[in-house]
């Protein structure tokens, strides 16, 4: 796959490995200022030498042939386009955008691909609030979305209308880890000529690449293992550079653009990404076999586990399991909380993909607000725990959680 930078230059990239990419990846080795990092362009607007100079843009940016600079800060950024450049390069895409957040990414591409009338269908176990956006709000719009089951493609495809025009789902999802067989359901998505669009934050593109089984897009909250230390708020989509202009255009109506100084601290969290992914794998793995084995542990959901339904998918589509193990304590909802309170390196907070390692209790952090009728309907019981291991040394971890198990 060739990827081109903000001013044209053509990056091969088919032939390097994750490491290389996430360091050298889309990027230009030399820039004006010749930094070995690329230079954080902090401006809003941008100045042009003289009317003919002002007239040479925009003719060129009716032909669409303006790569090198644009007039105004919601159009582009060079900080932003390296970070562009770098994801595209990762993710094997010809072009990539970035949006100030993961949530800004999906509603863009929702917003840019679905009218009044139209129907998509969404897995469950997606993220709750793309959950919401899709089946609360969206409907304000006259768009209509059907929910099916991971995995099940004989509902996938009864749901399937001729006003269908997208199919969203995450792989691995948020809480559950369940893993889309991408290639089939890019087969289906093919033959009924609908797009589909892939949220991979939870994979990254070191662990799998959902284009190279046919997907559309790929989107991640960059938030997470891509800047991979809780300090910076991002997200990006990735694709091919038809579908990638035609959310660039949503992108600068509607804003979610992303600062120069948050891409610059994704573009160096990038760097080490496959490092950092590769220690959180082998945590993961650690953790999974370590809780699966415990006696004060009711079940554990992690895609590396033969117990996983989903196992056998993972295998064959994935390089590695992640850094995200799911859990069922053996306890209620206050036994619970005694074991995360007893825990010392994991912090309790949302989100993942940091460093350092999170704990939540879903059922007290992202679902609080629902009926524990209304929790227990879509899996999230009292004792269900979501752990996002950091880079810390798996032997800590593995103490840490027996310690806090004896609190149960």
């Amino acid at each position: 796959m060739d990827v081109q930078t903000e001013t044209g230059c053509t990056i091969q990239t088919e032939t390097r490995g994750p490491s290389t990419l996430a360091v050298h990846g889309g990027g230009e080795r030399h820039n004006p200022y010749h930094a070995v990092v690329p230079p954080i362009v902090q401006t809003a607007t941008y100045a042009f030498r003289n009317t003919a100079d002002l007239i040479a843009f925009q003719e060129a940016r009716q032909w669409g042939e303006a790569h090198d600079r644009v007039d105004y800060g919601r159009y582009g950024n060079p900080t932003v386009a390296a970070l562009e450049a770098r994801v595209a390069a990762l993710e094997g895409a010809e072009a990539a955008a970035a949006f100030s957040t993961g949530m800004a990414a999906i509603t863009a591409i929702l917003f840019a691909f679905l009218r009044s009338g139209a129907h998509l269908i969404v897995t469950e176990d997606a993220y709750r609030r793309t959950r919401q956006f899709i089946l609360q709000f969206l409907r304000r719009f006259g768009v209509e979305a059907t929910v099916v089951p991971i995995g099940d493609f004989e509902a996938l495809e009864s749901a399937i209308r001729p006003n269908t025009r997208l199919i969203f789902t995450e792989t691995p999802t948020n809480p559950y880890l369940r893993v889309v067989d991408l290639e089939r359901l890019a087969e289906v998505a093919r033959r009924r000529r609908i797009r589909t669009v892939v949220d991979s934050t939870f994979a990254t593109p070191v662990n799998l690449r959902p284009l190279d089984y046919g997907v559309d897009l790929v989107v991640h909250s960059a938030t997470k293992y891509m800047c991979g230390h809780n300090d910076a708020m991002a997200g990006v989509v990735a694709g091919s550079a038809e579908l990638i202009a035609g959310l660039r255009e949503m992108q600068a109506m509607i804003g979610g653009i992303l600062d120069p100084h948050a891409a610059y601290l994704v573009l160096r969290g990038l760097k080490t990404l496959a490092l950092r992914v590769q220690r959180q794998n082998e945590n993961g793995m650690r953790v999974a076999e370590f809780l699966s084995a415990h006696p004060k542990i009711r079940r554990v959901w992690y895609p590396g586990l033969p117990s996983h339904p989903d196992h056998a998918v993972a295998r064959r589509l994935m390089r590695g399991f992640g850094g995200v193990v799911t859990f069922e304590v053996a306890a209620d909802r206050e036994g619970t909380s005694r074991f995360i309170d007893a825990l010392r390196i994991p912090y309790i907070a949302p989100s993942l993909g940091g460093v350092e390692s999170l704990v939540e209790q879903p059922a007290l952090m992202s679902y609080y607000e629902m009926e524990p009728e209304d929790r227990m309907a879509i899996g999230i019981t009292d004792s269900l725990v979501r752990l996002s291991l950091g880079i810390e040394d798996a032997d800590d971890l593995l103490a840490d959680l027996d310690r806090a198990l004896a609190h149960v």
